[in-house]
C-alpha cells in the first residue's frame, strides 16, 4: 500500500516485528498474483479493489497461510481471519471473509 519495498518498511519499524508476521507479509508479497487470483475467483460479485482494505488484507494473509503453511489447521486460519475482519472491518465482513476463505480452502487444501 505504501509503494515502498518490504525490506525498507520492515527496517523502518520502531520495534522488531514478530518473525511469523514477517513470514506472512513476505509470503503474501511473493505470491500476491496467485493469492489475488484465488480471492477474486472465490469472491463472486466482488472486485478485489472494491473490497474494504481490511478485508482484502485479511484475505491475502489467510490465503497465504492456506497455501504455504500446512501446519496451521484450516479451521484456525478461517477462525482467526473471520475474527479479525469482524473486529476491524464492516458489520458484514466476518461473513464475507468466511465465505471467500471456505471456497479457497476447499480448492487448495485436502478435506
Amino acid at each position: 500500500m505504501k509503494q515502498v519495498p518490504l525490506p525498507e518498511v520492515l527496517d523502518g519499524l520502531p520495534a522488531e516485528p514478530d518473525p511469523y508476521a514477517v513470514t506472512l507479509v513476505s509470503g503474501v508479497c511473493r505470491h500476491l498474483e496467485q493469492i489475488d487470483a484465488l480471492v477474486s475467483g472465490a469472491a463472486r460479485g466482488w472486485e478485489l479493489d472494491r473490497m474494504p482494505a481490511v478485508d482484502r488484507a485479511v484475505l491475502r494473509l489467510a490465503v497465504y497461510e492456506l497455501l504455504e503453511e500446512p501446519a496451521v489447521p484450516t479451521a484456525v486460519v478461517l477462525d482467526e481471519a473471520v475474527a479479525l475482519a469482524a473486529q476491524y472491518s464492516t458489520e458484514d465482513s466476518g461473513r464475507f471473509v468466511n465465505g471467500v476463505l471456505a471456497t479457497v480452502a476447499a480448492a487448495v487444501r485436502l478435506p
